[in-house]
C-alpha cells in the first residue's frame, strides 16, 4: 500500500483537545520505560529534546522519572502546546521543561544543543524526512542518544481499519479517524532505514516492535 501523506500538524482544537482526551498512559509509559532503559548509563544531568511533544505526557513522565534532566519539549502546533502548558503545573515538571514552539525541519537549536533527542509519533507527520534526520544529528552531541517510536504502515486500508478497531475502537470518531489517517502516512521498516541510509544515520537501528509501531534508535558517531 503506497504511502498517503497526512497534514504535518495537528493545529485544530478540536483534534488536539480530542488527542488530549484519549488514554495514551501505557502507551506513553512503555516509550518511557524503553527510553530510560536506552539511557541507563547516562549522566544523572543531561539535556533531552523531545520533538512532537503533543499535550506534553512523555516529558513530564520523563520529569518525574529524571528530576535532573533538563528537557525542550518541541511542538510545531500552537493548539497541543497549549494544552501542555496547562496541564504542567507541579514540580518537577513546571520547572524542567522548556515549551517550544518550532517546525522539526528548522530546528532553532545550536549545533550539538542535546545529550539525547527523542519522539514518539513524529515521523509518520513528515514527508521531507532527509531533511528531518539531518536536523537531528545537527541538534544532537556526538554520542546522542536518538530514540524515535512511530507507527508502522499496514499492508492495506483494510488491515488499518482492523487496528483502528482493536486498539482505538472504544475511543472518539475524531480520534479513530485520526489513527486510521496516521497509520496511512505512517513508514515501513524498510522505508526507515533507507531514510536513516541516505541522511548518514547508518548507526542507528530500525525495527517493527509491535503489530502497528516500530522503533529507531541508537548513539551518533
Amino acid at each position: 500500500m503506497p504511502r498517503i501523506p497526512e497534514p504535518e500538524r495537528m493545529d485544530l482544537l478540536h483534534e488536539a483537545e480530542a488527542y488530549a482526551r484519549a488514554d495514551f498512559a501505557d502507551v506513553n509509559q512503555r516509550f518511557v520505560d524503553r527510553m530510560l532503559q536506552l539511557a541507563a548509563a547516562a549522566p544523572p544531568r543531561l539535556t533531552l529534546l523531545d520533538l512532537g511533544t503533543g499535550p506534553g505526557d512523555i516529558p513530564r513522565r520523563i520529569a518525574a522519572a529524571r528530576p535532573n534532566w533538563r528537557i525542550v519539549a518541541a511542538d510545531a502546533a500552537e493548539a497541543m502546546l497549549a494544552i501542555a502548558r496547562r496541564e504542567t503545573t507541579v514540580a518537577p515538571a513546571r520547572d524542567a521543561i522548556r515549551w517550544t514552539r518550532c517546525d522539526a525541519k528548522a530546528l532553532p537549536f545550536v549545533n550539538g544543543a542535546f545529550d539525547a533527542v527523542v519522539s514518539n509519533s513524529i515521523l509518520h507527520h513528515i514527508t521531507e524526512t532527509v531533511v528531518l534526520w539531518s536536523e537531528v544529528r545537527r541538534v544532537a552531541q556526538p554520542r546522542a542518544l536518538i530514540f524515535f517510536r512511530d507507527l508502522a504502515r499496514p499492508e492495506s486500508p483494510e488491515a488499518a481499519d482492523r487496528i483502528v478497531a482493536r486498539y482505538a475502537g472504544n475511543e472518539s470518531a475524531t480520534l479513530q479517524e485520526e489513527f486510521h489517517r496516521s497509520l496511512l502516512s505512517a513508514y515501513t521498516v524498510d522505508e526507515v532505514r533507507e531514510q536513516l541510509a541516505r541522511a548518514g544515520l547508518e548507526s542507528l537501528n530500525a525495527a517493527l516492535i509491535t503489530d502497528r509501531h516500530l522503533d529507531i534508535w541508537g548513539r551518533l558517531i
